[in-house]
């Protein structure tokens, strides 16, 4: 198919690339079945293979040949999506809604290589020191942190501490609460001691409902302690500071408008990160992050892991018709992911009209839900394999592990051994959900399990697993600041590449607000009773609820 030249940016749906990828879905992908791809190609896993910074992907599993790989490849090329990289990483206010440019990338360049460079490294540089002073526990006194934040304050920290524990301050304790309900506070509080806690308090406006509603309950418990040094137990991580101050605090590290809440864990709200790994991992953190930065900026199509994976989630949502993608870290340490990826997908892409406001004539993003495995294996794999819905299935492996702690060489052993046992479920879930089991399998087993007068035939169709479920795979050689860097840019990379595809803006987030809105003229009503004006379920529950 020969190249043409775009209109600047183009909705996917408006690109000839579309038809024609509606036309070789119907001939080719609606029937399309991996394990017969497979046959005929014995280097498909080699032809769908994708190298990046830090991170492998192993897209042959997806339901898709080379010549639909070339139109999606085309369908990026006419929609723009190379040039609309570009407008953001030049600074360009590509979130229109908002009037702001989109520069999350520039937090994690070196000095000198990005749009307010010498601002982000200063900012840096104190939020580094100040870490640093922390750690040194034996000065600083503390022990516990406790980050109170929501949303983007809350999902990064509380995604990157655990998945880097081999490389946390073993002196510190790190404590993460978001929910309103108090009971999240509550059970922190128990735990801590106030002369040896460092509260953390994290809002881009230092207005949000929820954050400020526990920084006020913990300022108020802190007080109770018989502690008034609020300058030395309290900092803000925030692009409000003045607002800070009014609430007592001295010490704030600010970021700036053009950093959304879901992309912010690499500026100050990163703080929790710098305390638990300290300032070299975190330059790692953020060095990981470039890395794919720069991948995603200059790899062509065709081997830019982002894009082929923002071009195959369009693929399976718009094409194959899959409305979730279950995400599945086969890492303990990457057990809050999935809750990340929530946010940064659903949030970032669950819109319902284009730029120009028009309404959109395609699904959007996807539902993103996950458990680590072998967790999940126990739980939703049931459905995974034999249920009604075809759901694809990302799994991240991982293949060297780190253990923190000292430990005998025999504990070490089982603990490998536990390693290659994670592995191995890992491969076989993939291979599994590809294969699948065929009635005539399921009939020549021996099945202990089954009821001793069932019909064998009856316990075969229970027993039989249809396959064909797509699935990718994501492999690290190690989990490392580094590494962990490089993942999460890959996967905002992504979302902005199938948000670009579908021509919506992805980085307003207007769903936030209308709850939020309405709990304003709420709240009140709960001390009051007045249900006047509300619609009949709203104040029959109010009423209840009093």
């Amino acid at each position: 198919m020969t190249t043409t030249a775009p209109p600047r940016f183009i909705r996917c749906d408006q690109a000839l690339a579309w038809g024609a990828l509606q036309g070789h879905y119907e001939a080719h992908g609606r029937d399309f079945d991996l394990r017969e791809a497979f046959a005929r190609d014995p280097e498909r896993a080699e032809r769908f293979g994708l190298q990046a910074p830090e991170v492998f992907a192993d897209l042959s599993r997806c339901p898709i040949d080379v010549a639909g790989t070339r139109l999606l490849i085309e369908l990026a090329r006419q929609c723009g999506v190379e040039a609309r990289r570009d407008a953001m990483l030049a600074g360009e206010a590509i979130n229109t809604t908002e009037g702001r440019a989109v520069l999350h990338t520039a937090l994690r360049a070196p000095r000198g290589a990005a749009p307010f460079s010498d601002e982000v490294h200063d900012e840096l540089e104190r939020m580094l020191t100040f870490a640093e002073g922390i750690r040194n526990v034996g000065t600083s006194g503390i022990r516990d942190i406790v980050n109170i934040g929501i949303g983007g304050s809350d999902l990064g920290p509380q995604m990157a501490v655990p998945a880097l524990d081999a490389w946390t301050h073993p002196g510190l304790r790190l404590h993460f609460v978001s929910n309103v309900d108090g009971h999240d506070l509550a059970q922190v509080l128990r735990r801590v001691h106030a002369h040896e806690t460092l509260f953390v308090i994290a809002s881009k406006t230092f207005t949000t409902q929820e954050t400020m509603a526990n920084a006020e309950t913990a300022l108020q418990w802190f007080r109770d302690q018989g502690r008034s040094d609020v300058e030395r137990h309290f900092v803000a991580c925030t692009a409000a500071p003045q607002v800070a101050a009014q609430f007592g605090i001295q010490t704030t590290f600010g970021f700036w408008d053009w950093v959304g809440g879901r992309y912010s864990m690499w500026s100050a709200i990163g703080l929790p990160i710098a305390l638990a790994i300290g300032a070299e991992a975190f330059r790692s953190l953020l060095a990981g992050a470039h890395a794919m930065d720069r991948h995603f900026a200059e790899a062509p199509i065709e081997h830019n892991l982002p894009i082929r994976l923002g071009l195959m989630d369009v693929w399976l949502r718009n094409f194959c018709g899959a409305a979730s993608r279950c995400v599945v870290p086969y890492h303990h340490g990457l057990r809050r992911l999935p809750a990340y990826l929530q946010q940064l997908e659903m949030e970032s892409n669950g819109k319902r009209v284009d730029l120009a406001g028009q309404p959109l004539a395609q699904a959007t993003s996807p539902v993103v839900w996950g458990e680590p495995g072998t967790n999940g294996q126990h739980a939703f794999f049931q459905m995974l394999h034999q249920g009604t819905d075809v759901i694809p299935v990302e799994f991240i492996l991982v293949k060297h592990t780190a253990h923190a702690g000292q430990w005998s060489a025999e504990v070490l052993q089982r603990l490998e051994a536990q390693q290659r046992m994670l592995l191995a479920n890992g491969l076989a879930q993939a291979q599994a959900l590809m294969l699948g089991k065929t009635a005539e399998q399921a009939r020549g087993e021996s099945v202990p399990t089954a009821a001793p007068d069932a019909d064998p035939e009856l316990i075969a169709r229970h027993r039989t697993f249809p396959g064909n479920r797509p699935s990718i795979t994501l492999l690290l050689e190690r989990l490392t600041p580094r590494s962990l860097g490089a993942l999460i840019a890959l996967y905002e990379h992504r979302v902005f590449t199938a948000g670009a595809l579908w021509g919506i803006n992805s980085f307003d987030q207007w769903g936030v607000e209308l709850g939020k809105a309405m709990c304003k003229d709420l709240l009140p009503r709960l001390a009051s009773g007045d249900v006047s004006g509300l619609d009949a379920a709203t104040a029959g529950m109010l009423s209840r609820l009093r």
